[in-house]
């Protein structure tokens, strides 16, 4: 009960700020109908509660089946047997994570079903499976991170050449779409429960990251495959904007329970067998320690229930109310203006962003501050989603002129920046953009897009969760030569002194 208290705490002042600037816009610059807007405070707070009963599960369950596993893995010693698991484990955890299932049924609305959902996410949990296998293979062949990101990079620039804009941004949206509440805190741990076998504990401070990173590159790779032998030219992206409030109050939330209830009960079913094969085989942990993690599945099914709920009975229609409300305006410039308002304040609202800047104060013994890594996150994501705003309402700028730019900034960065904030930098790009990022934000940049006149929404709104992966990435590793030089001025200081 005291873990599910101090998530509900994280949780309400994450959501909290966001939910107030919807409700401030609502009734002041884009008028929403009262019933709708009641039906969004109603979301908010099951997303609220939702989020914090998902959260206390994975604490209870995936954090330490990842940390077991993990250990598992390295103590195997037959890299085959690493591949393999490493994959079914990636792929089922991405298959039950609620960002690529928001990301693939928005998909599937948008192109009236010429993109199934269930295909999207088959693909995206298949490609961050591959990629976790091959990132535990780097982490037990002490293979460098820095040379692996280049060739997962140069791999996914060369199927790009062939993809279609909407398919491009597509597939770079569910590389932050398949990293959120469920398997960022379950692959950090994954990560760490490899790297704490590893005997140099600089080796293992620097392998503690960087795995979520390569892993959520896999999902692009995913979409892009598909993107060769399925071909999407001609698809007009619509959104139906609901400017009008119909039924009675709570009926949207109850019309969807069965399907919201079916969905999370599949996506979790293959995480429970996973558990109970490797409890019988390999973990054999006291049968309090099971029941625990057991429960902690029963968590983030209530969880991801209530999450479901929230959104898609209050949340995302709203937020395509804002969007498409301010677009609606002849000054463009304040659709950019909040959008990189909205973009600082999203960032605060994941429950991933707090697994993982904990993580890197633990780690690093509190050498970096979770605070400082929480503002460059804050403003790298303000500019990602300000910017998306100004693809949106300028004709001819594409999202290409920013990841192409954008990524070969990351990859010089790269060569400058210290180790362990390759990884960090990497990790923090996926972590950014998780559930709440697949749901408010690309329903308003979808808003968006339907407003101004000439924007196809396939085209120009997807991508927006793309750009909030790709700008973290830049961020913490600026941040990590500021540190670089911060221990040089130190070091030179007290060799002064002596």
């Amino acid at each position: 009960m005291s873990v599910l208290f101090g998530k509900f705490k994280e949780v309400v002042s994450a959501v909290a700020p966001i939910a107030i600037l919807v409700v401030v816009l609502g009734v002041t610059v884009v008028p929403v109908p009262s019933l709708l807007m009641v039906r969004f405070i109603l979301g908010a707070v099951a997303i609220i509660i939702g989020l914090s009963i998902l959260l206390a599960g994975v604490e209870l369950a995936f954090l330490p089946l990842g940390g077991h596993m993990g250990r598992a893995l390295l103590m195997s010693n037959k890299l085959w047997f690493v591949v393999v698991v490493g994959f079914v484990l990636g792929f089922f955890v991405a298959f039950a994570e609620p960002g690529v299932q928001v990301l693939a049924d928005q998909v599937s609305s948008v192109t009236g079903g010429a993109l199934p959902s269930f295909l999207i996410r088959i693909l995206v949990a298949a490609g961050l499976g591959g990629l976790i296998a091959l990132g535990l293979a780097r982490i037990v062949k002490s293979f460098s991170i820095r040379k692996m990101l280049f060739v997962i990079l140069l791999a996914a620039l060369a199927l790009s050449i062939f993809a279609t804009p909407d398919m491009l941004a597509i597939a770079f949206d569910s590389v932050g779409a398949a990293t959120g509440a469920v398997t960022v805190p379950f692959i950090l741990a994954l990560a760490l429960g490899t790297a704490a076998m590893r005997r140099d504990s600089k080796a293992a401070e620097e392998d503690s990251f960087g795995l979520v990173g390569i892993s959520a590159l896999g999902a692009a790779f995913g979409v892009l495959i598909l993107n060769l032998f399925v071909k999407t030219e001609g698809i007009e992206g619509i959104v139906e904007v609901d400017m009008f409030a119909e039924g009675s109050l709570l009926e949207p939330f109850f019309a969807k329970l069965p399907t919201v209830a079916m969905d999370s009960l599949f996506a979790l079913l293959p995480v429970l067998a996973i558990l109970l094969i490797f409890q019988k085989w390999k973990f054999n942990l006291p049968p309090r320690a099971f029941r625990r993690m057991v429960m902690g599945l029963v968590y983030a099914f209530v969880g991801l229930l209530l999450f479901f709920v929230g959104v898609n009975a209050g949340f995302m229609n709203v937020g395509n109310i804002i969007g498409y409300g301010l677009a609606m305006y002849d000054n463009k410039a304040i659709l950019v203006v909040l959008g990189f308002a909205v973009g600082m304040l999203i960032v605060l609202t994941e429950p991933a962003v707090y697994v993982f800047t904990h993580q890197i104060e633990d780690v690093t013994n509190g050498h970096i501050k979770r605070k400082m890594v929480l503002v460059f996150l804050a403003v790298g994501v303000a500019f990602s989603v300000g910017l998306s705003m100004l693809r949106i309402v300028m004709p001819g700028l594409m999202l290409w002129h920013y990841l192409l730019p954008g990524f070969a900034v990351a990859a010089a960065l790269m060569l400058v920046t210290p180790t362990l904030f390759v990884g960090i930098g990497f990790d923090s790009g996926a972590v950014a953009a998780g559930p709440m990022t697949a749901t408010f934000v690309l329903a308003f940049a979808q808003g968006a897009s339907e407003g101004v006149e000439g924007s196809n929404v396939l085209v120009d709104a997807f991508g927006v969760i793309a750009m909030v992966t790709l700008m973290p990435i830049i961020a913490l590793q600026i941040l990590g030569i500021i540190y670089k030089f911060k221990m040089k001025n130190d070091d030179v200081q007290e060799s002064g002194v002596g």
